[in-house]
């Protein structure tokens, strides 16, 4: 029976990008790099800011896929390939290499050796390094490896395996891969097959030819084909916003900013010395540069194009570029005329609060600024590459041969509402002493972390107590919102604004789907005046009370990296696609109070509940 297998559109940037593994009924593939992209059908995407803080000349979305109705069999589209190529038959328990010359358009791989022929599986473990290299593990090896080197040489026949199943063990002793080759009886279990075990690198990805390969000293380490570390994509997302109708500051002019500050040259001549971090941080605090820019400065202070590419890792560049690309959105949003094009609508409101007296709503309106609801957004979302083992690994580009300048992206349509706090008490409350020391253990525990890199593009240089507070805000707004729009948590997202060097104190709440029409409108209902607060206020009540506490509320730190305090999955944790910072960075207690720290809202929630038991006490 003939079988159609379909990635859409919006998945080939995220999570089946360039570089990923994923399953699909019983199969396994993997996706290849755009250099293997068809020309006919790809659509062009437009974004220029985000195009020219990545360096490359534009976007493009792979070829729509068909539906059932119109399907056509040689349409063009993302190419993926099988991976991983080592089968096995589930009857006769034989293993496979599949080839591309092996492949049937519109059937699975059939076992050639049982009648009738039983559909074949992937192998469950495939080997990956640092480099970004991924492989098949190289099974003819290990099923020798109990042998020396005299031992192995005696056998000839490097591709009669089989998969087998004892009945007398359980879980991964249970299974052995054993040599089928006449004579030859090698056989090892799979009891200690993750890890490292001195394989070699085989120097490349599925979707590269042999004469791509470039040596390879990592280690490798063998992995479930399903790992969580099997792929980590470097995704980067810009609001498409009117730049002519936005002030912002002048490219030119905080480049000359930086130049003349007085650390400049101790940090060019510096630049590979521990000092560097020091100087580097204290110029962006200073003038408000990002990390790009600087980096830019540096390189054309040096003569050097780009950053010198590390040879041991096949020429590629070590850690992802995350470019800031909130100052023009702030902007926008803040603007006192908001600009509006046909994919950017804006509109400012209220609370509705204006002139109460009465708590806790007059607590609501003191600690809340500006709202603005976006009738309708566009994103753009687009893959620059991946890295393989941990993020801060080496980053293999989405065109692995390096010859293309566009990057693969998907735009896509919605709507949000943005929410500011106000300025002045945000300030007193960054002040409080407790409140300091209380994100100082954070920021410790950040500097710890391999995640370091990644998350200094959404905090800004140094992790602040105003983007705690906002980013643990966001998500407590997300999970009330869920359950008052009609909108699912994984449907929704959030864009954090809280760099103090660009004097930012927002979020923004956005829903965004593929449809070309965006969404219903839902969400931005919840923002009209009324509404808005009092999500707002059944928000910070439920904040304060998790049915994790006390344990959850007086955690010393908590989820990966401890990079969380008081959050936890039943209170603040959202769905990984929602979040920019990876669920990480939260603490509640920043919100409504505890352990001695006082919360932003901690007022409100006092409020709350007096005016509840004023409520039940009047007859």
């Amino acid at each position: 029976m003939s079988r159609t297998l379909r990635v859409r559109q919006s998945q080939t940037v995220v999570p089946f990008g360039a570089g990923a593994v994923f399953d699909i009924q019983g199969e396994s593939f993997v996706a290849t790099g755009i250099g293997d992209w068809p020309t006919r059908g790809r659509q062009r995407i437009d974004s220029p800011r985000l195009a020219d803080r990545l360096g490359v000349t534009g976007f493009y979305a792979a070829p729509a896929t068909p539906n059932d109705r119109y399907d056509v069999a040689d349409a063009p589209g993302a190419p993926y390939i099988r991976f991983p190529s080592w089968l096995f038959c589930g009857a006769c328990r034989r293993m496979k290499r599949w080839r591309i010359a092996d492949e049937k358009h519109g059937q699975a791989p059939r076992c050639p050796s049982c009648s009738p022929a039983r559909p074949l599986a992937p192998m469950r473990f495939v080997q990956i390094c640092k480099a970004g290299h991924l492989s098949d593990v190289d099974w003819w090896f290990w099923a020798h490896s109990r042998r020396d080197g005299g031992e192995r040489r005696t056998c000839e026949e490097r591709e009669k395996l089989r998969f087998l199943v004892s009945d007398r063990a359980s879980g991964l002793e249970a299974l052995s891969v054993a040599c089928a080759a006449k004579g030859c009886e090698a056989a090892r279990d799979l009891l200690d097959i993750l890890g490292t075990h001195g394989m070699r690198c085989s120097g490349r990805n599925p979707w590269q030819r042999a004469s791509e390969a470039v040596p390879c000293p990592r280690p490798v380490q063998i992995v479930q084909r399903t790992a969580g570390n099997l792929y980590y994509p470097n995704v980067h997302s810009a609001l498409d916003i009117p730049e002519t109708d936005v002030v912002v500051h002048d490219d030119e002019g905080l480049a000359a900013q930086v130049r003349e500050h007085h650390l400049w040259v101790s940090l060019c001549r510096d630049a590979a010395s521990p000092r560097a971090v020091l100087f580097r941080q204290m110029i962006q605090e200073d003038t408000g540069a990002d990390d790009g820019l600087i980096d830019a400065l540096l390189a054309e202070e040096m003569g050097q194009a780009a950053p010198v590419a590390d040879a041991a890792d096949g020429g590629l560049p070590a850690g992802p570029s995350w470019p800031d690309l909130s100052r023009e959105e702030w902007a926008a949003f803040t603007a006192p005329a908001p600009p509006a094009t046909r994919d950017f609508a804006l509109r400012e409101t209220t609370l509705g609060l204006a002139g109460e007296t009465e708590e806790p709503w007059a607590g609501i309106a003191g600690r809340f600024g500006r709202v603005v609801l976006a009738d309708r957004l566009r994103e753009v979302r687009a893959l620059s590459g991946f890295t393989r083992v941990s993020p801060d690994a080496t980053v293999v580009p989405a065109d692995t041969s390096r010859r293309l300048k566009w990057l693969p992206a998907v735009e896509v349509f919605g709507e949000g509402i943005f929410l500011t706090l106000d300025r002045a008490a945000l300030g007193d409350w960054e002040q409080d002493t407790e409140v300091r020391r209380r994100v100082a253990g954070l920021r410790a525990d950040l500097e710890r972390s391999f995640q370091k890199d990644r998350l200094a593009s959404v905090t800004g240089p140094e992790l602040a107590p105003r983007f705690v507070l906002l980013h643990t805000l966001a998500h407590l707004w997300i999970r009330q919102l869920s359950f008052e729009s009609g909108y699912t948590t994984a449907s929704l997202r959030e864009r954090i604004y809280a760099r103090p060097d660009q004097d930012q104190y927002g979020i923004l709440v956005y829903t965004a789907a593929g449809d070309a029409e965006g969404t219903l409108g839902g969400l931005v209902r919840q923002g009209e005046p009324g509404r808005l607060a009092e999500t707002l206020l059944r928000m910070t009540e439920a904040a304060a009370w998790c049915s994790a506490d006390p344990l959850c509320a007086e955690h010393s730190g908590q989820g990966f990296g401890n990079l969380n305090r008081a959050a936890c999955h039943a209170c603040a944790l959202l769905p990984e696609t929602s979040c920019e910072a990876g669920n990480s960075l939260l603490d509640r207690a920043l919100v409504v109070g505890g352990e001695r720290v006082p919360g932003y809202l901690q007022s409100i929630v006092a409020a709350a509940r007096n005016a509840a038991v004023t409520a039940l006490e009047q007859p």
